[in-house]
């Protein structure tokens, strides 16, 4: 019985240092992107009142390229992103809304190896909502889809522009229609 104990704890822990050594490991490029823009609320439900129907905004974003490393596929990337956004009061009886996201966002490009290089995105972000003068917050679910273009330069630095749809909802206390938010953005950036 004990041989087979050792022999499993063999298996087990020594011989993925064979397997690990026998293959070549690299490291996933990544990317910093800087993105700022202007946001449109073009649709909101009927149980919050409020007039902040444009805004702006600001994101930072750590990617990893997971596809076309070899540069025989369009790449690929997923990201970690971190954003802020003001929609200021449109009128005397409204209250500035800003909200925090983040979350994890995906980016394929639509092609390779052109200076102009199309891309789509979505993701998934959790959002918090803060109302100004109003205590507390609360935490919202955001899915969004984009369709950019890239704008490659001779060094490491680019250039993107996007135009963003995002859909928003949050819950309502002691409500059980939840709070809704549609949004566009055009967005400018750039990643290194």
């Amino acid at each position: 019985m004990k041989t087979k104990h050792i022999l499993l704890l063999f298996i087990l822990v020594i011989s993925p240092i064979f397997i690990i050594n026998a293959q070549t490991l690299k490291k996933a490029p990544n990317q910093y992107s800087l993105e700022m823009g202007y946001r449109n609320l073009f649709y909101h439900s009927d149980n919050i009142v409020m007039n902040n129907m444009h805004g702006y905004g600001a994101l930072l974003d750590y990617a990893w390229q997971l596809g076309g490393l070899d540069g025989s596929k369009n790449a690929s990337f997923i990201s970690v992103p971190i954003g802020y956004t003001i929609l200021p009061a449109g009128d005397n009886t409204s209250k500035q809304i800003s909200m925090l996201n983040y979350g994890w966002t995906v980016r394929h490009e639509l092609s390779r190896n052109k200076q102009v290089i199309p891309f789509v995105g979505y993701g998934l972000l959790l959002n918090n909502l803060r109302i100004a003068d109003t205590e507390g917050s609360v935490f919202g679910h955001q899915t969004e889809f984009d369709f950019g273009l890239n704008f490659k330069t001779n060094s490491k630095l680019s250039y993107f522009v996007k135009l963003q749809y995002s859909y928003t909802s949050y819950p309502k206390l002691g409500d059980p229609q939840r709070i809704k938010f549609h949004f566009a953005d055009i967005r400018f950036g750039f990643r290194l």
